[in-house]
């Protein structure tokens, strides 16, 4: 259940992109966060750039290293190429999708949600936020949780994007995960190639 706890606009900072949204703090210092961040001139290695990334993928998603290593071998493991194989299996996860479909407003909320089991998948609760799903499974709000202040908030808003691999019904507050997304599809800006290269050392 571990989770990254720390500053946000710090590990944006560090990677060089708002990773969790707009943020107006990383507007204003767009440079690598500590006393020499402004004016670090030195040179990243190529082991740099591959780590690099995937720390972006892990802060990203939320999931520490543990957990991003078993799925990278369970992607190692698939048909297809690894590295989209890879995204294809964090787009996976519960939590991501339950932000995805515009339940919660972030994933952080998106996971709480699921920990304190407010979403059920395929009509029965499920508090694991990394499980995976598949092609086919229904996720949607328990029927005690739908006046819930930050679920309704966050649809109200209309923060969901259309994803071709998911569908929405609002008037039920049900989706389904009907397929797994291609990589064209899935719109995070990560280099799953240097992940690969990373770990195939």
């Amino acid at each position: 259940m571990a989770r990254y706890r720390g500053p946000r606009t710090k590990i944006a900072r560090k990677l060089g992109e708002p990773i969790y949204g707009y943020d107006k703090h990383y507007e204003r210092k767009k440079y690598p966060p500590g006393q020499h961040g402004l004016n670090r001139r030195r040179k990243v290695s190529e082991y740099g750039i591959q780590l690099k990334e995937k720390q972006k993928a892990k802060y990203t998603y939320g999931i520490l290293e543990r957990q991003f290593k078993n799925l990278f071998k369970m992607a190692s493991r698939s048909h297809g190429v690894t590295g989209e194989v890879l995204l294809q299996l964090l787009e996976s996860r519960l939590d991501n999708v339950v932000y995805r479909l515009g339940i919660a407003p972030t994933r952080a909320a998106a996971r709480q949600l699921v920990t304190h089991r407010h979403i059920c998948v395929n009509g029965s609760v499920v508090n694991v936020p990394s499980f995976l799903l598949k092609p086919g499974d229904k996720v949607s709000v328990r029927e005690k949780s739908k006046s819930l202040e930050v679920i309704t908030e966050s649809i109200r808003s209309g923060r969901a994007a259309k994803y071709s691999w998911l569908s929405w019904n609002e008037d039920v507050l049900e989706g389904e995960f009907t397929n797994r997304p291609e990589r064209s599809e899935i719109p995070e800006n990560i280099k799953e190639q240097l992940i690969v290269e990373l770990y195939s050392k």
